[in-house]
């Protein structure tokens, strides 16, 4: 799998060594997750769960999701650029939009997946910061927010196992993201979330000329779930 991942980059992939995966091909991974994600939460709040398919496709969101902004998160100088306080910055804002239709749903615990994307990106920045000091504080947000955040430790696992090997692509890694994201079995009952894997491998091997739309995520999720809230609210 190095082979395939250490291609020839463009000039737009340089920001990674050993994992280049086009501009467009990675905003069409974040619309698949997107796609699976709204036909999971239908699935779930307004088909009463019926339909198998729909729930296996659902697993692969959050990997997804996850693998898009560690691998953004993972470029050389995003820490020193900013990028972890800007994102973190939009998934705080993004995320108490969606809380009042997350509790609607399913209650105030856990807190939606936005937090769990948060958190990741907290872990990552306060680790990327370096010192022992800022590396306890990491751990601790592990610990913590693991507990009240969608997918608990497991669904963090699973994005810092691809922060890790975006950073630095190796078999050793790839076996460690690959056993954090079985761990989510915990949480779903299902290996589906393994599935991520043949679609990223797939991704640094295709290009594919989609714009990118750096809002669209922050404002489909709580518009989706508001509008999700309501209807079952109304019926």
């Amino acid at each position: 799998m190095n082979k395939t991942l250490s291609r020839n980059p463009s000039p737009a992939d340089q920001h990674h060594a050993g994992l280049a995966i086009a501009g467009g091909t990675l905003e069409a991974l974040k619309w698949v997750a997107l796609a699976c994600m709204a036909l999971d939460h239908v699935n779930k709040y307004l088909w009463g769960q019926r339909f198998g398919v729909a729930f296996e496709l659902g697993r692969l969101a959050m990997p997804l999701f996850g693998f898009v902004l560690m691998y953004n998160l993972a470029r050389p100088g995003a820490c020193r650029d900013g990028l972890q306080a800007r994102v973190a910055r939009r998934l705080l804002v993004a995320g108490a939009l969606a809380a009042p239709a997350s509790v609607a749903l399913i209650g105030g615990w856990p807190l939606n997946i936005l937090f769990t994307l948060l958190a990741a990106t907290c872990i990552v920045w306060l680790t990327e910061r370096g010192g022992a000091v800022r590396r306890a504080c990491a751990v601790l947000v592990f610990v913590a927010a693991g507990a009240v955040v969608e997918f608990w430790w497991f669904g963090l696992l699973s994005c810092l196992g691809a922060w890790a090997f975006c950073r630095k692509p190796s078999g050793l890694r790839l076996a460690a993201w690959t056993a954090a994201l079985s761990t989510l079995w915990v949480v779903n009952r299902s290996f589906a979330a393994l599935a991520c894997l043949p679609l990223v491998w797939t991704a640094c091997r295709v290009e594919i000329p989609i714009p990118r739309h750096r809002w669209a995520f922050y404002a489909f999720y709580p518009a989706h779930l508001s509008a999700i809230a309501l209807w079952v609210e109304l019926n």
